[in-house]
């Protein structure tokens, strides 16, 4: 498996450091008290980007999961939003939702699931990203925290898979195109 790895983009070391500054933004925005901070993890890529975000965030907050996608199998984006995993809370109204998710392409999939929400009652949704393209944009869309912006490349580790592959990897790396180019 090692071998597919082309290069390694950001180390744990430096994931440390983002998720930080991340939590420690959240806790700047939420600490008021008047907030009812639930993060949503968008499964499964944003497990360990959650799981390591909550433990760093000081702030009273609950978590839940949804499963949605504008993916199919492989790399490229279908451009409808499947959601697998609903949110189904009765204090739905009462709850400042922050969407975690591990990485934003095209903007389509959080871009809906904010509308989505909102539509649905939540009080507040914001958005929080691990890692982001700006450059594969195909929507008007800008995350609310970002832990990197990164170049137009194709990165696993860290949650992030290729086809369910390579998410236990300790850090962000580039896969070899050699391992996708035949999709």
């Amino acid at each position: 498996m090692r071998n597919d790895i082309a290069k390694i983009l950001i180390d744990p070391e430096e994931l440390d450091a983002i998720i930080a500054r991340v939590a420690a933004e959240i806790d700047r925005d939420y600490k008021d008290g008047e907030k009812n901070l639930v993060l949503v993890c968008i499964l499964k890529g944003s497990i360990v980007f959650m799981g390591e975000l909550m433990k760093r965030i000081t702030v009273p907050c609950e978590i839940d999961c949804m499963k949605a996608s504008s993916y199919g199998a492989g790399t490229v984006t279908t451009g409808t939003v499947n959601i697998h995993l609903d949110l189904v809370r009765p204090d739905l109204d009462r709850c400042d939702l922050l969407i975690i998710e591990d990485i934003i392409d095209s903007g389509v999939t959080l871009s809906y699931l904010t509308r989505y929400l909102l539509g649905k009652g939540a009080r507040s949704v914001r958005t929080c990203t691990l890692l982001d393209k700006p450059s594969r944009r195909r929507v008007d869309f800008t995350p609310d925290y970002c832990g990197a912006e990164i170049p137009d490349e194709f990165v696993v580790g860290f949650g992030l898979d290729y086809n369910e592959r390579y998410r236990a990897l300790p850090y962000v790396a580039v896969l070899d195109p050699s391992v996708y180019s035949g999709e």
